[in-house]
């Protein structure tokens, strides 16, 4: 399975010309900054890493919410995963999700600072302690979604927790290379690490789904 950037490219360039070109473009978006990624990973930088990675994510998932009828972000997640997961017949996602569970996937999970409840309660100054059990009860299904192979479940879970940590980074609330929220950045920077090039790896296999159109095509 084809995991790091000189891979994905030339396994772009073997098959692009069988692309369409919203879909074509969108891939080569997407492996371009994976590349920039590996970049900030080799310099062990995983603020800019995560940065570099997720844009490279949005560049695989995102498309025209007026064809694509998506009115959240989180809504354009669960169609993608959708996707991917139909798409997935040899089970790479869920095996690469297996296979990192009990490591940065279930740290990420067990970090209380990217979970927008507590948030939500820390901010408004609650003491009810009540995301506690929505805490607990987000992470027993993404443990049963593991043990009954649903991908997309568990990927929207994961990546709930990924978005939050996306907003702290990208709206300016946290600090650079800051002691404070080290161990979330660097999990999350190795769960995008591992499955987006797997993302745009089945894309390139299923170039003939509705992957929708990208944002800003290249106009004349």
């Amino acid at each position: 399975m084809v995991r790091t950037f000189s891979e994905l490219k030339d396994k772009q360039r073997r098959l692009r010309d069988g692309f369409s070109e919203p879909f074509g473009l969108r891939v080569h978006r997407a492996i371009s900054w994976i590349g920039r990624a590996e970049e900030e990973a080799a310099r062990r930088d995983p603020d800019a890493q995560f940065i570099f990675l997720w844009i490279a994510f949005n560049a695989a998932y995102a498309g025209e919410l007026n064809e694509r009828e998506t009115p959240s972000e989180r809504d354009a997640f669960r169609l993608f995963f959708q996707t991917l997961a139909s798409a997935d017949a040899q089970r790479v996602i869920y095996n690469a999700l297996w296979w990192k569970f009990s490591g940065s996937v279930r740290l990420l999970l067990d970090n209380r600072y990217i979970f927008g409840p507590f948030w939500r309660e820390a901010v408004s100054g609650e003491s009810s302690g009540g995301w506690r059990d929505a805490f607990e009860a987000s992470n027993r299904l993404a443990r049963e979604a593991l043990s009954s192979s649903d991908v997309g479940a568990l990927l929207e879970i994961v990546f709930d927790r990924l978005y939050v940590l996306r907003n702290q980074i990208v709206h300016g609330a946290s600090t650079w290379s800051g002691s404070v929220n080290r161990s979330q950045i660097v999990d999350g920077a190795a769960v995008l690490a591992f499955l987006t090039p797997v993302f745009v790896d089945l894309m390139m296999d299923n170039p003939t789904l509705d992957w929708g159109r990208p944002f800003y095509p290249v106009v004349s």
